[in-house]
Formats: C-alpha cells, sequence, structure tokens
C-alpha cells in the first residue's frame, strides 16, 4: 500500500509564495509516501516564464528537496527550467531523503485552444518512469494525458502507476475533457493514477484557468478520490496488490496487437 499526498494549491506568478505553499501542504501531507503537485508550481503560465525558469540546482527545486528531506516524503512537481532560446515544461521527481530521482520534460505542447505554447516552451523527448515510495511512475504532463501512446511507452518502461500533473485550462467542456481524459488512460491500460491539478485561483488570475479536481483513479478507472474545485491536500491509498486480479480479468495489455513485437 502506498499513501499519496494529492496536492491541489493555487499556483502564483510568484516562485518564493508557491515554494511557501509546497511547505504548507507537505506539512498537512501525514502520513503520505508520495506527494504530488501541478504543473508549472514554480510560477503560472504567462510569458514570465521565460525570465523566472530556474536550474534544477536553483532555489525553487532546491527548496522542495529541502521540504521533501524534512518531512521525509517523496515529491513530484512541475518547474520550468532554461533552455536554448526556450524553456523546458519539467516534472521533477524527488525522493524523501531530497535526491532528484528523474526529470520529464513535457514532450507535447498545448498549442490548441488558442493558446500556443510551444512559442515560450521546447519540446522533451524520452517517456520517463522513476521509482519513487517503493513504486515505478510514469511522468505525464497536461497535454501529454491527451496522447495514448505516451502511456503506453510508459507501460512498456514498467510503470506502476501514472503521475499525470496539470495546470488544466477552464472553458466549455474543459473540465469534462481532464476527468474523461485521465479516466480513459487510467482503465486502457490497467493502471492505478493519481491527476493533480493547479485549484482555481481568482485572487490572482484573470483568465480562470486551473479547473481543480485532482484524482485518485483505479485500474477499472473508478475515481477513488476527487478534491473537487477547491484548494486541498488529501491522503490517499493507492492498493498495488490490486492491480493483478484486476490484470487478470481484464487483460486488456496482453491482448495487444498493434505496435506490439511478438517473436
Amino acid at each position: 500500500m502506498t499513501r499519496i499526498a494529492l496536492c491541489q494549491i493555487p499556483v502564483s506568478p510568484d516562485p518564493v509564495a508557491n515554494l511557501t505553499r509546497v511547505r504548507e501542504a507537505l506539512a498537512r501531507a501525514e502520513g503520505a509516501d508520495l506527494a504530488i503537485f501541478p504543473e508549472a508550481t514554480l510560477t503560472r503560465y504567462g510569458r514570465r516564464i521565460s525570465e523566472l525558469a530556474e536550474p534544477l540546482d536553483g532555489p525553487f527545486v532546491s527548496g522542495v528537496s529541502e521540504a521533501a528531506r524534512e518531512h521525509g516524503l517523496a515529491v513530484i512537481a512541475g518547474t520550468f527550467e532554461p533552455g536554448e532560446g526556450r524553456v523546458y515544461n519539467t516534472a521533477v521527481a524527488i525522493d524523501r531523503d531530497g535526491a532528484i530521482k528523474g526529470v520529464y520534460r513535457k514532450i507535447h505542447l498545448f498549442d490548441s485552444f488558442g493558446a500556443k505554447e510551444s512559442e515560450l516552451v521546447a519540446p522533451g523527448a524520452e517517456p520517463t518512469v522513476v521509482e519513487l515510495a517503493g513504486i515505478r511512475v510514469g511522468l505525464v504532463i497536461c497535454y501529454d494525458v491527451r496522447f495514448p501512446e505516451l502511456t503506453r511507452a510508459l507501460v512498456d518502461r514498467g510503470a506502476e502507476m501514472f503521475a499525470v500533473i496539470a495546470a488544466w485550462g477552464s472553458g466549455p467542456l474543459k473540465e469534462d475533457h481532464w476527468v474523461t481524459l485521465a479516466r480513459a488512460r487510467a482503465l486502457e491500460n490497467t493502471m492505478w493514477t493519481a491527476a493533480v491539478g493547479q485549484a482555481p485561483n481568482p485572487a490572482e488570475a484573470t483568465d480562470g484557468y486551473g479547473v481543480g479536481h485532482s484524482m485518485l483513479i483505479d485500474p477499472l478507472g473508478v475515481v477513488r478520490a476527487d478534491l473537487g474545485a477547491t484548494p486541498g491536500v488529501q491522503v490517499v491509498e493507492l492498493d498495488q496488490e490490486a492491480t493483478a486480479p484486476i490484470r487478470a480479468t481484464l487483460p486488456c495489455l496482453e491482448h495487444r496487437v498493434l505496435g506490439v513485437t511478438r517473436s
């Protein structure tokens, strides 16, 4: 049994304020083995991400690592790293001792619904699975969840759960898209999925994005926990032992034909 803290925090344009919110959330995550924060926890999306991006040894990630070590739990959080001309939209995975165990740079950029993330962000290239808190976690960032081939690649790399971190934009049907896509990725891969988004933050934004609804979803696509649309931290239990009997009943991964090399 792995205990996961879904940390649905509002995200400010100010990295210092956001680091304070991370520390406060970790203090509330008592008993958890792994705390998961949203995409772009460093700072809200906007033109300033280029000037606010930090290397992984910068003050934000270093502060998160220190807090992880202080509270003795692993952390996944979103940040922006400087790149060549553009930044990377990055998920960083930190163990309970504060060491960085893995880094994933978002592959699929959100050039949709009138936005153009690729103007500011360079794409990553490599699906990433990292072992944290005794479980192999496949990392997924926001728009990535619309691409089932990524999560299948994570399955093939040995993922035992998906961590989907997001700053999911509000708009017509967008909340429904978020819930439907996260559940679909869980169900089609018979995979525990922790999907964590930013809480709505009307006091610090005019665009209204951040639909919330951070969830723990089981391998049959059932939502076991949903934080709704308000800020919060909820510790949930992920039962790894439940996966094998579910896959024995629903062996869809074994039944794959396309994209599978057979001897």
